[in-house]
């Protein structure tokens, strides 16, 4: 009897070291947070106020209990603000040497990038863009890409061969008037390509590069490292327990969906 009451003893100690454990992880709710988008295919549409983006931070304020206030700016206004610290957390955000020096990540996904270019511009390879110095490359402002794209850009900025707009929807336009040739997409940017009558025009060249992890970006400067393991504990937990593969099931096709998240 003893031996049994000893072992529920443990067991309840366990149980309350658990779930002390587990509340000194969650994120601390002294304040409202500050959180923003962009405008960007499947990650979030300003049209519908809906996208993979705005239903992980929905997920995030759902595990954390902290309250939020949702914004919508451009993606080179985001990095801006997280450097400086007045915007504490943004979505699918990529790192690099200079942005790891003011942000940290969480990374919930990853994916390939694209070359999109015109049929007529007879664009059959990477090196036939870069090679004909009248092609001229569209970016988004401050975006970064996979090894091989980003160099690919930075060849193309230094020949005075790239220009650069605020979102994806300048430069469809841009391309579709033949100002621009060619422009860098993701995965969530397909549905656009068909709804704009786009994809009929154009054609797809892969970059060599493996998937490039993308994340919860958080400001070093809003947050203590303390706070950001937090936060990227929940992130994981997401992961772990399958939400993040049902948020992305719901814009992709199971297999792709699976891919993605499983990094």
């Amino acid at each position: 009897m003893i031996q049994v009451a000893t072992r529920i003893f443990h067991a309840l100690l366990l149980l309350l070291g658990s779930l002390g454990v587990a509340h000194a992880a969650t994120p601390s709710c002294s304040r409202v947070f500050t959180v923003a988008l962009h405008d960007h295919g499947l990650l979030y549409s300003a049209d519908t106020d809906t996208g993979i983006d705005k239903d992980v931070v929905n997920e995030l304020v759902r595990r954390s209990g902290c309250k939020f206030t949702v914004t919508m700016m451009p993606r080179a206004r985001i990095w801006q603000l997280i450097e400086s610290g007045a915007l504490d957390f943004s979505l699918s955000g990529i790192s690099d040497v200079d942005r790891s020096k003011f942000a940290a990540f969480a990374w919930y996904f990853s994916n390939k990038y694209y070359l999109l270019v015109r049929k007529d511009s007879e664009v059959h390879t990477l090196a036939d863009f870069s090679g004909n110095n009248k092609l001229q490359l569209g970016v988004i402002r401050s975006f970064r890409y996979s090894e091989s794209a980003n160099q690919f850009v930075d060849r193309l900025q230094a020949a005075d061969r790239l220009s650069q707009a605020s979102g994806l929807a300048p430069l469809y336009q841009t391309l579709m008037l033949n100002r621009i040739q060619g422009m860098i997409i993701e995965p969530f940017d397909y549905p656009s390509l068909e709804e704009k009558k786009i994809r009929e025009h154009t054609a797809i060249i892969e970059f060599s590069d493996p998937a490039v992890p993308h994340g919860l970006i958080m400001s070093k400067k809003a947050l203590s490292l303390d706070e950001q393991a937090k936060w990227r504990a929940l992130v994981q937990g997401m992961h772990s327990d399958g939400t993040l593969r049902h948020i992305f099931e719901k814009y992709f096709q199971p297999a792709l969906a699976a891919a993605m998240v499983g990094y």
